[in-house]
């Protein structure tokens, strides 16, 4: 095993998103992600489908898409917790482990004897990390949490679709994606504690906690006016042009951060007399004047294909780019050329390998590790708790004849 984190045992009994996307940043890294699941039944992901992954004569596999894209760098094991037995095994393999991930709901845990104060007193050096919706404390603590429910309770529902449209959610589960992040940035600080003072400690993330640290600059805005900021479309609250702008083919994306751009910009569009206009001269001024700077500047870029702007844009050194559907992207060449898809072997497609999303992490020295692919239901079960319990294949088979594996 290789990477910066081998070595790391982490008991993965986290599903859907949040979790196992935490999860598996630290495999990626390295570290040894041994993911729990219900017997027979699994994440709740490996049902989030249609699609599945294709199988080498182009048919549906058994596996879906959605679990394959927070899963690889893991082995499955099937256990029920809800068994006294169950319950003791899962001790014994936590007692074999430097981490715990879970999200289930607030105080789900502690009816199996595998909350954090129970298996602490026990594993005082345990990292007992929790993703929920809304953290261990407060008012909403036990309430369940979904990525759409949190992007409508943590603003940014507010802030985003057009200024006369309804409110809409980002369209990936952004919500769900940065928690997983904070948790895992969050583990990896724990860990160092952990190997300064041999201590473990409890982690205790909050969708919405994440949620409303990532408001940023529009969260700002709020607390420095008192004031919501407006839905904008596709504008940028605080900088002109920053925005989708028209071309006579299409659209295109310009990002124009400062006032040496802006002057670039106008050079190139041939629009320099715009510079002496105070409403557009300064980036303060054009924020102010939005209106008057934006209908002004899309009747300009509408008399020129995107392509030409795209091409003289970046000759003068002005943030832009194409407006990419999913297929441009993975058709990118520099995309391509950063290696953002991997393929692995995987049991459930044949000769044909399974295409993944990849790691955007690039270390010079520790690179990201893929060594499994997003594991089918169970596939490891006999192969860990025989490595890490002794435990022969008669006495794993006498466990899944009583339903606890």
């Amino acid at each position: 095993m290789s990477g910066p984190l081998a070595g790391l045992k982490v008991f993965d009994l986290t599903r859907i998103l949040a979790g196992p996307h935490c999860t598996q940043i630290l495999g990626d890294l390295g570290a040894e992600v041994i993911k729990i699941e219900r017997p027979k039944v699994g994440d709740d992901t490996r049902n989030f489908a249609p699609p599945y992954l294709p199988d080498d004569k182009g048919a549906d596999s058994s596996e879906s898409a959605y679990f394959a894209g927070t899963n690889r760098n893991k082995r499955s094991i099937t256990l029920n917790l809800s068994d006294t037995e169950g319950q003791a095994i899962a001790k014994k393999l936590v007692a074999e482990c430097d981490v715990l991930a879970e999200n289930f709901k607030t105080g789900t845990l502690e009816k199996y004897g595998l909350g954090y104060e129970q298996l602490h007193a026990e594993f005082p050096r345990l990292i007992y990390c929790s993703i929920t919706g809304f953290g261990h404390t407060g008012p909403y603590a036990y309430r369940p949490g979904y990525d759409a429910l949190i992007q409508a309770m943590g603003g940014v529902m507010s802030l985003t679709g057009e200024p006369e449209g309804e409110p809409m959610k980002v369209g990936v589960s952004i919500a769900d994606m940065m928690a997983g992040m904070y948790a895992g940035m969050s583990i990896l600080a724990a860990v160092r504690h952990q190997h300064l003072t041999g201590e473990g400690q409890h982690i205790d993330i909050s969708m919405l906690d994440t949620h409303v640290a990532w408001l940023a600059n529009q969260g700002m805005n709020y607390l420095a006016t008192g004031v919501n900021p407006p839905r904008l479309g596709n504008l940028h609250p605080n900088i002109v042009p920053y925005q989708v702008m028209p071309s006579s083919d299409g659209y295109f994306v310009v990002s124009v951060g400062n006032d040496p751009t802006f002057e670039r910009f106008c050079e190139l569009a041939g629009c320099k007399e715009l510079l002496e206009d105070e409403r557009f001269n300064t980036a303060v001024e054009r924020v102010r004047n939005r209106d008057h700077v934006t209908a002004t500047l899309n009747k300009i870029t509408s008399q020129k294909p995107s392509s030409w702007w795209l091409a003289e844009l970046e000759k003068h050194k002005v943030g832009c780019g194409p407006i990419n559907t999913l297929e441009q992207v993975f058709e990118d060449p520099h995309v391509k050329a950063r290696k953002m898809t991997v393929e692995m072997s995987h049991p459930a497609t044949g000769d044909r390998p399974a295409k993944l999303i990849a790691s955007p992490i690039k270390m010079s020295e520790t690179p990201v590790d893929y060594r499994n692919a997003p594991p089918m239901l169970g596939q490891h079960t006999e192969e860990i708790l025989g490595e890490m319990l002794g435990m022969s294949e008669n006495e794993v088979a006498v466990l899944r004849d009583k339903g606890v594996v």
